[in-house]
């Protein structure tokens, strides 16, 4: 992509509010993070079409791609581009659901890259990875929301769009009774357990909750319980938004109704078998449950978490059950919460022990208010990008060279919105 105008102008201003407070390191992290998805992910099509790659891996990912957009939606109302390039976004996912929306990732035409061996239900040449995720959904709903939140305008909704919408809603619908109702399987041969769904590709057993079954985690990972409560809540959230786009856009009382259906039944769901009466910590969420009675206490790196519930606009990050859970997930009690000389946060299973990821680390300044809190992530940061000066996927928490994807949009992204946030609250 050529430079733009408006994101060299939020690097130059940025910067020297960082510089004249004396953080020069934060400064350059920024003037390096902040244009990443824009210079180096973004290919644009044509005036309608806009493909992103995550980074080191060229296919599109529909969760990854709206997370790198997101720090550039509030410049969108006054910069043309910008705001085209976003819209071109959505376009790309129109297409990419009518192809396949139980998919994950995207190829930029149909060329049959990335897992074609798989055994699934179904195979488009589109498709890079069939993974099914909710959240990735939920981004198909959220990325035009935040758009039209940000600018006002709606000449972006189109009929195709809604039409996409309705494939979601449906999905969601059949997806609350996958045993009975669903075909989706996923099946990866020579992988390891978390790459593919257990019992002929269909999962573990599940009852029926009222949420929509995931096979897969934010971080690509199979689903242990496969109603994964902080996607539940995503979808919750993006629910939230349809109702809105349906009411005041689409003018349309049915596909309203039958999305205020939905969000009530996934709401529920969350709030009968998602909490646990931890004896340390009060009342706090699950990770995974399975509506048999089994579930999950932890966290994962990659949002939507637990961590990342007011990010996701679930709740309010005061709230006293969410603050009970980020206790629990800040603490030895979560099992994937790392502690070293150079970084301590929330890691994953998807990355070796002892790896604490900047997406959590950023997701915990982004839910806080706390000055101290958001200065002390950020001088983790800064002390752990091993010279590249960009963010990683994972860091070992004592030696910061060694750590996975050089090159990784979404952490790039996130990480200057956290950056914004500070030097609008507190330069």
């Amino acid at each position: 992509m050529n430079k733009n105008k408006t994101i060299q102008n939020v690097i130059n201003t940025t910067c020297k509010k960082l510089n004249s407070i004396d953080k020069p390191e934060l400064a350059k992290l920024f003037s390096n993070c902040f244009p990443n998805t824009w210079d180096t992910t973004v290919k644009v099509i044509n005036e309608k079409d806009t493909f992103v790659i995550t980074g080191d891996i060229p296919a599109m990912w529909l969760r990854d791609s709206a997370a790198q957009v997101n720090h550039y939606l509030p410049y969108a109302k006054d910069d043309e581009e910008i705001y085209n390039v976003i819209v071109g976004v959505i376009n790309r996912y129109v297409l990419c659901v009518s192809k396949d929306p139980y998919a994950n990732a995207f190829n930029e035409i149909d060329n049959n890259h990335g897992y074609s061996t798989d055994h699934t239900s179904f195979r488009s040449h589109w498709v890079w990875e069939r993974k099914y995720e909710v959240d990735s959904l939920c981004s198909v709903i959220s990325l035009p929301y935040k758009l039209y939140k940000s600018t006002g305008r709606t000449d972006f909704f189109t009929q195709e769009l809604k039409e996409t919408f309705k494939i979601i809603l449906n999905l969601w619908e059949k997806e609350q009774n996958h045993p009975e109702k669903s075909d989706y399987f996923f099946h990866r041969e020579n992988t390891d357990i978390f790459d593919t769904l257990p019992l002929n590709g269909k999962g573990n057993p599940v009852g029926y909750t009222g949420m929509t079954w995931s096979g897969f985690r934010p971080s690509d990972d199979t689903c242990t319980y496969n109603y994964l409560i902080p996607s539940e809540m995503f979808a919750v959230v993006t629910l939230g938004y349809l109702e809105e786009i349906f009411e005041k856009v689409y003018k349309d009382q049915i596909l309203l109704g039958k999305t205020k259906k939905l969000k009530e039944e996934i709401d529920l769901g969350i709030n009968k078998f998602g909490l646990f009466n931890h004896e340390k910590y009060g009342t706090i969420y699950k990770f995974e449950v399975d509506g048999l009675g089994n579930y999950l206490l932890m966290d994962d790196a990659n949002c939507p978490s637990l961590l990342g519930v007011p990010y996701l606009g679930y709740c309010d990050k005061n709230d006293e059950i969410y603050q009970n859970t980020r206790k629990y997930i800040l603490s030895s009690d979560n099992p994937y919460y790392y502690s070293g000389a150079i970084l301590k946060g929330v890691g994953s299973p998807h990355t070796r022990p002892n790896c604490v990821w900047p997406i959590a680390l950023i997701i915990q300044g982004l839910t806080t208010d706390n000055k101290s809190e958001i200065e002390n992530i950020l001088d983790m940061l800064c002390a752990s990008h091993a010279g590249t000066y960009y963010m990683h996927e994972s860091i070992n928490c004592d030696d910061p060279a060694i750590f996975s994807r050089k090159w990784f949009a979404w952490a790039n992204s996130l990480f200057s919105e956290l950056v914004l946030k500070y030097v609008k609250e507190f330069c």
